[in-house]
């Protein structure tokens, strides 16, 4: 008979989900709430991949004092309050942003007449921040906990944790997207940032209600305490390393280097796709023009409706013995290779359909949609697949500190994101260029995401061998 999940993953599941609801409700607004009032595009760009790079790079503070300190239960509340405090500031910005960009593309600078509003954001910006750093590694790392290191449910118990990110970045952008301003109206956008908030408080007291009955492992021991609640552990964190560690770290680190290029890539949904979608994408239905920020349903919706469908995939392949006894399974390296395939793919379709395209030409909703579905079998095959690798290979004493060591590699994908995102191209006459390869068009714009996520791809499928060898006999 098959094994039932415990409660805690379904705690872990419903936290996380409202705890994303409540950024992807923010990010879906974001960079149209700052280019409606506040600043250039190319700026607005540049903020993005700042804030979203850095969002990313404090789970590595963060993971190191839970290891230390805090304990996983104690970061995830600090770090929710202060998430919530910096949604809160968000509303309180667009609260009192003036109208003082007129029309897209206006040269007028909108930081001089909405000073009190940009100090609001950056301020809301940095509490935001540093509240992920707390959240975000801990409650990934609670998940694995909750299982024995040997128990073969990790793998699924990581997919349904990554359906209740993607439930939440399904529902955020269709309930706050209700509330997108534009132009000529930026104010509207408070209500989705409060929204946010809202939703950010409800995953605090959700985890504070039930944590103590549910997040417990097998035995009924708790789970995610902190280190002065548990003296054996302290005495645990100050062995050495063993070889075998330092491999499976040394793997981490090298799979976490080429996860940035997907990342890079795959974050664009939030900032040049959606510039993309609102000024280049036909978004009339019947007379009806469909939200800009709905379209970042896609990535969640697919992602919801394929997880089972992948699931399926890999139990079936792992079925399939060769004749030297392996399966058809690809190994977890093997996958994160195969999702930067998928991401190249995905950006060829598109720029196949933007092809010789004047600028302000609206091309058909259908390219956009069939990106997101591609994107979302890469993302499937690499990021839940990466959790679980890490949470598996990671000495248990450091287990929150690897993850946001794992969580950095997407902070530099973001800054990445932002810098390239700022390529796309305004309709001028300028030729921007990248190592040389020359953007003139929104076609040449997309081939940069195909060429390097499909270089990376190739170079990750080499080195697999090797990292097999580091890992021994270990299952990954």
């Amino acid at each position: 008979m098959k094994q039932s999940h415990p409660k805690g993953l379904y705690l872990l599941f419903a936290t996380e989900m409202a705890e994303r609801f409540s950024y992807y409700g923010m990010r879906a607004l974001f960079t149209l709430y700052m280019v409606s009032a506040l600043f250039t595009t190319e700026d607005a760009f540049e903020i993005y991949g700042t804030y979203t790079g850095l969002v990313y790079l404090t789970p590595l503070i963060g993971g190191y004092i839970a290891d230390r300190y805090w304990g996983n239960r104690r970061s995830i509340i600090a770090g929710g309050l202060v998430m919530a405090l910096g949604q809160f500031l968000m509303f309180l910005s667009a609260c009192f942003v003036q109208n003082s960009i007129a029309s897209e593309g206006a040269a007028i600078d909108a930081t001089i007449n909405n000073h009190l509003s940009v100090m609001l954001m950056f301020t809301a910006l940095g509490c935001i921040i540093l509240g992920n750093g707390f959240f975000k590694p801990n409650i990934s790392t609670m998940v694995g906990d909750l299982y024995a290191p040997t128990d073969k449910r990790k793998d699924s118990a990581f997919t349904i944790f990554y359906m209740g990110i993607n439930i939440g970045a399904f529902i955020a952008p269709l309930v706050c997207g209700l509330f997108e301003g534009d132009f000529s109206n930026p104010s509207r956008f408070r209500w989705g940032f409060l929204i946010a908030c809202i939703a950010m408080v409800i995953s605090v007291i959700l985890f504070v209600l039930l944590k103590n009955k549910y997040l417990v492992t097998s035995d009924g021991e708790p789970i995610g305490l902190a280190q002065s609640d548990k003296p054996k552990f302290q005495q645990e964190q100050s062995k050495p390393l063993t070889r075998q560690e330092k491999y499976n770290i040394c793997v981490i680190f090298i799979v976490a280097l080429f996860v940035i290029f997907f990342w890079a890539s795959y974050e664009q949904a939030g900032v040049s796709l959606t510039y993309f979608v609102n000024q280049q994408t036909d978004r009339n239905i019947l007379g009806w023009e469909v939200p800009t920020s709905w379209f970042q349903c896609l990535p969640a919706i697919f992602c919801v409706a394929l997880a089972p469908v992948m699931a399926g995939l890999w139990e079936f392949l792992g079925r399939r013995k060769l004749k030297n006894g392996k399966t058809l399974e690809p190994t977890s390296i093997q996958k994160q290779a195969l999702g930067l395939a998928f991401l190249a793919i995905g950006y060829l379709v598109i720029a196949i359909g933007v092809d010789d395209i004047a600028p302000g030409t609206k091309v058909s909703m259908m390219w956009i949609t069939s990106l997101y579905f591609i994107h979302e079998l890469g993302e499937l095959s690499l990021s839940p697949i990466g959790l679980s690798m890490v949470n598996r290979l990671s000495p248990k004493r450091f287990a929150s500190l690897i993850m946001g060591v794992w969580f950095m590699s997407t902070a530099i994908s973001n800054f990445l994101a932002g810098h390239l995102a700022t390529l796309y191209p305004d309709g001028a006459s300028e030729v921007k260029s990248i190592l040389g390869f020359q953007i003139s068009t929104i076609h040449d714009f997309f081939l940069v995401f195909v060429v390097m996520s499909g270089i990376a791809s190739i170079l990750l499928f080499a080195i697999c061998p090797i990292m097999k060898k580091m890992l021994g006999n270990q299952e990954v």
